[in-house]
């Protein structure tokens, strides 16, 4: 019997005939949550059947995804999540870090009480991920956190290019595969973070969160290359 795609598993599809924006909302959310690892195929025949759709609606919601960095298209090969080199994800991060620290400043000045009060809370919640040892729970949540710091800022385009940054990043679930202690080091850069946005200390803040990055660069040049999270450092996920 032929095995059933990791991806097919992974989707949740409520009614067949749904519309190309559902199928791309789901596909996007399967990979975004890390339920599938970079690499696995995405096999349109049966992601149509699953939709009870033509293969049209579902190859044009995977040319959007590959234009968004989130999967990759190969003749012969099909369509598969993508993969990063170690050093596509290292500029990726590099993007990340750029794009953030754009925005911080204006975020400090624009936050309201409910923007602080926001930020505390997720800060809160990624205290608890790491008490409960949960990297998955953590690395989805350590988002939340940055996004709660830059979302004050009102930049729209700009926290667009950041959100679509971060998505290319998330097939490969860093920080679940980083250790517990450099998860805890991490957090505690984030709650420096915070008390600098909650002072309203911009400086505090971008000192603060230029430790993070360079942190969180060197935990990431950690992150193990032979175990199928990156394509070989000469294939390009754009191919």
């Amino acid at each position: 019997m032929r095995r059933r795609s990791a991806l097919i598993a992974s989707l949740v599809v409520d009614a067949p005939g749904r519309p190309q924006q559902a199928i791309l909302d789901e596909l996007r959310r399967v990979i975004l949550d890390g339920a599938v690892s970079p690499g696995t195929p995405v096999p349109l025949a049966e992601v149509a059947d699953l939709f009870g759709v033509s293969q049209i609606p579902v190859r044009e919601a995977l040319k959007t995804l590959i234009g968004e960095g989130l999967v990759a298209h190969r003749s012969n090969f099909g369509y598969t999540v993508a993969l990063l080199t170690p050093q596509e994800l290292r500029e990726m991060y590099i993007v990340r870090e750029t794009l953030e620290s754009a925005s911080l400043a204006a975020a400090v000045g624009n936050a309201t009480d409910e923007d602080r009060a926001a930020a505390a809370a997720a800060n809160d919640v990624l205290l608890q991920a790491v008490r409960d040892d949960d990297p998955a729970a953590y690395h989805r949540h350590s988002r939340d956190f940055h996004l709660a710091l830059t979302r004050p800022s009102r930049m729209h385009r700009l926290l667009r290019m950041l959100e679509s940054a971060w998505n290319i990043t998330e097939p490969v679930q860093s920080m679940v595969h980083v250790s517990a202690a450099d998860r805890h080091d991490l957090h505690a850069d984030h709650t420096e973070m915070l008390a600098g946005f909650l002072a309203g200390d911009v400086e505090r803040l971008l000192t603060a969160a230029e430790v993070h990055a360079q942190r969180l660069n060197t935990v990431i040049e950690t992150l193990p290359t032979d175990t199928g999270l990156f394509a070989p450092p000469d294939i390009s996920s754009a191919q």
